[in-house]
């Protein structure tokens, strides 16, 4: 049986990072890293089905070595009565989507009373499945959606998943103050972003370290990434994001993928972004976004929809570069 988890000491470890990190900004020590300004181009496309992901945000710059990846719950979620999340086929035609088929299977890598980490291979899935898995001294292969669960209020709380074979991410906080559960939203791909059929990043094999909840990823387009569980609570999910180098061939270094038919009919509906010398936050919406040079990056939601309803809000922020950090 689970035991409960010390969330207050967990937060209160992490608070200590933020402040200490806070104060050191605002007293203008050496410690202050000086924000590098990215390009955000929109690849997104018209589509009226509501479960294909026609919108793609694509993250550029040689210099990008580290960013922080948020996901954080709608401006909305206190007024959530009756929750949404069941998929919508209508005007969906998915007959001609590839199909690469498997024997079903399911595996624990890892488990702790607090956090524990599952692999599930299902019977067909649209990319063969033959990235590595390796946690500790046990290497597995075959594996589709990797899931990262933590016990919360004496239940278990699935807060990240993961798809080895295409690259795609989707995070979610903690379901807000006494909501049982909460949706998952737009997705996010993490390393040199390239179009297979659609945007993939291709990777040879994923390490899980436990000791810092970490996912190293080893690229077959050459380098690796760290993508880090830093903080999750009712609010937010944190992680940290780094490169060994630049992307090769100057791909992105990340992409959002959502959908978007209407706004009411949507997971992410509006882009925000500010640049290193604007005063202001801009918006736009999502499928009319020109692009833009930017600092932080936030795609979500001001209007509820009737999908996902209360799926997260995706922040991209504290870019940084190496020359930022030998400052």
């Amino acid at each position: 049986m689970k035991t409960r988890f010390d969330r207050r000491q967990f937060l209160l470890s992490a608070g200590s990072f933020s402040l200490a990190t806070s104060a050191q900004a605002q007293n203008g020590s050496p410690e202050t890293v000086e924000e590098l300004q990215i390009r955000v181009e929109n690849n997104s496309v018209p589509e009226l089905c509501a479960e294909k992901d026609n919108i793609e945000l694509d993250f550029i710059s040689p210099r990008l070595r580290r960013l922080q990846i948020q996901a954080v719950h709608p401006s909305y979620i206190n007024t959530i009565v009756s929750d949404r999340w069941a998929p919508d086929w209508s005007s969906c035609d998915l007959s001609h989507d590839p199909k690469f088929f498997a024997q079903a299977r399911r595996h624990t890598f890892w488990e702790t009373p607090e956090f524990w980490l599952t692999g599930y291979t299902f019977p067909s899935f649209w990319r063969p499945n033959d990235v590595s898995i390796r946690v500790g001294d046990t290497v597995e292969k075959g594996f589709h959606l990797i899931q990262l669960w933590m016990w919360h209020r004496e239940r278990a709380e699935e807060i990240m998943v993961f798809y080895p074979p295409d690259g795609y991410w989707r995070a979610r906080p903690l379901p807000f103050e006494d909501l049982r559960w909460t949706a998952y939203g737009s997705s996010f791909l993490v390393g040199p972003v390239e179009t297979q059929e659609r945007p993939i990043v291709a990777i040879d094999e994923i390490i899980f370290e436990p000791d810092n909840r970490t996912f190293v990823l080893k690229f077959k387009r050459g380098g690796e990434g760290r993508l880090s569980v830093k903080n999750i609570d009712q609010d937010r999910l944190t992680l940290d994001v780094s490169f060994s180098d630049a992307m090769p061939g100057g791909r992105p270094f990340a992409a959002l993928r959502s959908m978007y038919a209407m706004q009411t009919m949507s997971d992410a509906a509006i882009v925000a972004w500010r640049s290193k010398r604007g005063k202001r936050w801009e918006e736009a919406p999502v499928i009319r976004f020109p692009g833009a040079s930017a600092t932080e990056v936030w795609v979500g939601r001001h209007l509820p929809s009737r999908h996902n309803l209360s799926a997260p809000d995706m922040v991209f922020s504290k870019f940084e570069s190496d020359t930022a950090k030998n400052r």
